[in-house]
């Protein structure tokens, strides 16, 4: 391993500017393709400010193989601390070398993943449920490294038809493999909350969303004047038994309209809460209306105008 990492950074550095441009393009489209996705998975709609979005890409694609060469570099101090043992003929810490080695290794890929889930998606993700996804993923590479060199010995055909090119579909195919195994980690991760709240009411006619803005209101409304102000989000969604990410969307909604708004943790290592941003009396529900129930055209002029949403206050249907 140290022949072929001196030989790589060896070659590394003869790398010229079209070839840099070329490297840095595709590790930024990788990080890009991760972030789309993760926040697909999470339903986020709004994607971070340009700034921390480049913080994060930066930090994934400099401290991400700098925390895989810190990895490196302690296996590699464990084998060279063991291997004196293991020369010697004791079975013993052969077998400790072993196992140390996987311990390192799933911890590392674990904790990366973890961090990958807590920090990638614009929402916030408690570090339980990252370290949930992260072990799933942990697990499921280890078991899926096992399958595969079982495959790859009873089934020949890449050797047979490939030759010495066999490396490269096998490399492919551990691609796709691995990341399906992230993309699952990634969904047990978002879905956990909703799994251990046990949703009992689901999106079944239209106008959901517009009803669950109104009830999360009336939530807000009713402790706007208690300390802590405002709920978290986990709490709203456990007291309307829906999904947390349902939810979302209509807190996203609301926070379009500047009617709620987040109170952050200085820390940064808790869960935002919110808090009602308007006052009931003097708000015109035409707005909500608007964004979440029926928008404003030419074909819905007259139905406007007879319902009369631009006169009603949000008081009355709270």
């Amino acid at each position: 391993v140290l022949g072929y990492l001196t030989q790589f950074s060896l070659q590394a550095s003869k790398l010229g500017v079209a070839g840099l441009a070329v490297l840095v393009v595709t590790a930024v489209a990788m990080i890009l393709t991760i972030d789309r996705t993760f926040n697909g998975i999470w339903r986020v709609r709004n994607p971070r400010p340009f700034a921390q979005r480049v913080l994060i890409y930066w930090a994934a694609v400099t401290l991400g193989p700098a925390f895989l060469a810190a990895s490196l570099a302690a296996s590699l101090a464990a084998t060279s601390y063991l291997l004196p043992f293991a020369r010697n003929g004791m079975a013993g810490p052969s077998e400790i070398l072993q196992l140390l080695l996987d311990g390192l290794e799933f911890a590392a890929l674990a904790g990366g993943m973890a961090a990958l889930y807590h920090y990638m998606p614009n929402t916030y993700v408690k570090w339980a449920h990252a370290w949930t996804g992260g072990l799933f993923v942990a697990i499921g590479i280890a078991l899926a490294k096992k399958l595969l060199a079982v495959y790859l010995g009873m089934v020949p055909t890449y050797s047979v038809v490939y030759g010495a090119f066999a490396t490269l579909p096998i490399l492919l195919v551990w691609i796709y493999v691995a990341w399906i195994i992230v993309l699952m980690g990634a969904v047990i991760a978002a879905y956990l909350p909703s799994l251990l709240a046990g949703v009992a009411r689901r999106a079944s006619a239209h106008g959901w969303r517009f009803q669950l803005a109104l009830e999360v209101l009336q939530r807000l409304e009713a402790t706007r004047s208690s300390m802590p102000q405002g709920q978290l989000a986990t709490d709203l969604a456990q007291s309307l038994r829906v999904d947390s990410l349902e939810l979302e969307q209509s807190l996203d909604a609301l926070a379009r309209l500047h009617w709620i708004g987040q109170l952050a943790d200085i820390e940064g290592d808790n869960e935002p809460r919110y808090v009602l941003l308007v006052d009931p009396d003097s708000t015109p529900l035409e707005p909500l209306v608007d964004e979440l129930l029926l928008n404003k055209t030419d074909a819905t002029h007259k139905l406007w105008s007879r319902a009369g949403w631009a006169e009603t206050r949000l008081r009355e249907v709270l």
